[in-house]
């Protein structure tokens, strides 16, 4: 007696002559396997969600960074949309810095291949326009104005410490304008220690939460790193003709 032959399903056929890179296989063997969650509770949603978030800030500094560096975008824009960047990436890091301690690593463990936003974000913490000012500022760069906006801003800076303004949000500003306003005297050489040490410091800021506080130890270090650059400051002052 012969066995009843069951009748062949043409489809199966079709798919079987599909190629194994195709979007229609990927979806064929996705829709075989079981429905997987990213997380299990709303907590572990909102964790997911700011990491999706510090990505995108981390991505789109990189496209600004190279926009600016194409000349693509004005540096007021540029400076402008980095400012924003910056202040969102301070913020969110802060509420993930127990989760994330180092936005290097997140950056490695993701691949994502953005040196100039983490030197941006991470390393440095202002625009680039304000790094560089003194590219863009007028010849009169050693004009005594100038350098009385950098006496004001040093003592501002050391003043504010004795009085325990401590917090990042309070310090980090402060080490911003004197930075800037050194970068804008072409008589200072690139490495001047003032400059150096100022960037060490808003760099070290930067990866900070921004409710931060200064230890006694690091607000006293800083107050000393600040009096030796105030001094090695005047001194340079003679040295540099007009």
């Amino acid at each position: 007696m012969a066995l009843p032959v069951k009748p062949i399903d043409k489809s199966v056929l079709l798919f079987a002559r599909v190629p194994f890179s195709s979007p229609v296989r990927y979806l064929h063997t996705y829709l075989c396997y079981m429905e997987v969650k990213l997380w299990n509770d709303k907590r572990e949603r909102e964790m997911y969600e700011n990491f999706a978030e510090l990505f995108a800030i981390i991505k789109a500094t990189e496209k600004l960074e190279k926009a600016y560096v194409r000349d693509v975008i004005s540096p007021a824009e540029y400076e402008v949309e980095c400012q924003k960047l910056i202040a969102h990436f301070r913020t969110l890091s802060s509420t993930l810095k127990d989760i994330v301690p180092s936005v290097e690593r997140f950056h490695d463990t993701y691949q994502m291949d953005c040196p100039a936003a983490i030197n941006r974000l991470v390393t440095s913490g202002v625009p680039a326009t304000v790094e560089h000012r003194a590219a863009a500022a007028t010849t009169h760069t050693t004009s005594a104005a100038i350098v009385a906006e950098c006496v004001q801003n040093f003592i501002t800076a050391m003043d504010s410490l004795k009085l325990n303004m401590v917090a990042v949000d309070q310090v980090h500003p402060l080490l911003s304008d004197l930075s800037a306003s050194l970068n804008k005297l072409s008589i200072l050489p690139h490495d001047f220690e003032g400059k150096t040490k100022m960037r060490d410091w808003i760099a070290r800021l930067s990866k900070m939460g921004a409710a931060d506080e200064l230890t006694e130890q690091q607000a006293r270090q800083l107050h000393f790193d600040l009096e030796s650059s105030y001094n090695s400051f005047m001194a340079a002052l003679p040295t540099a003709g007009t």
